[in-house]
């Protein structure tokens, strides 16, 4: 399991509501886009990080963590797993408070050196899944 007890509810429910999404497009059949609308119904605010910078569900979008000129809570990574480590490096240097690796990303070095560095991490899961899981435990 690729994330500590208690730590998706500490990342969804107390790290902030600015959501950083990598690999965000203006592709609505991508699976970020669904992610990422699920993520504003639940009073996030979404901002795509793409190589094309689109403005992607009405946020302005970048090109990459570091050209965002305002604090960003939690990084939520929708890249291949071969990628995600340097996005998760990234993440730690902007000072996200958590790193979220998507259903199919995985890179434990990565998610070592996230937990080293003092963020919070969680690797193989999606908050479209465990926002409501959370919400039935209650």
């Amino acid at each position: 399991m690729y994330a500590e007890p208690g730590i998706i509810r500490k990342i969804i429910e107390g790290t902030g509501d600015t959501w950083a999404v990598v690999g965000l497009s203006s592709n609505r059949q991508r699976a970020a886009h669904g992610v990422a609308e699920f993520l504003q119904r639940h009073g996030k605010r979404v901002v795509p990080v793409h190589p094309k910078a689109e403005t992607v569900l009405g946020e302005r979008g970048y090109a990459s963590l570091a050209e965002i000129p305002f604090p960003v809570d939690v990084v939520d990574v929708f890249v291949r797993s071969e990628l995600a480590g340097p996005v998760a490096d990234e993440a730690v240097r902007i000072g996200a408070k958590a790193v979220w690796f998507q259903l199919g990303v995985i890179d434990e070095d990565a998610y070592d050196r996230t937990r080293a560095a003092g963020a919070l991490m969680v690797m193989d899961r999606c908050p479209a899944i465990e926002i409501p899981r959370l919400a039935r435990r209650v």
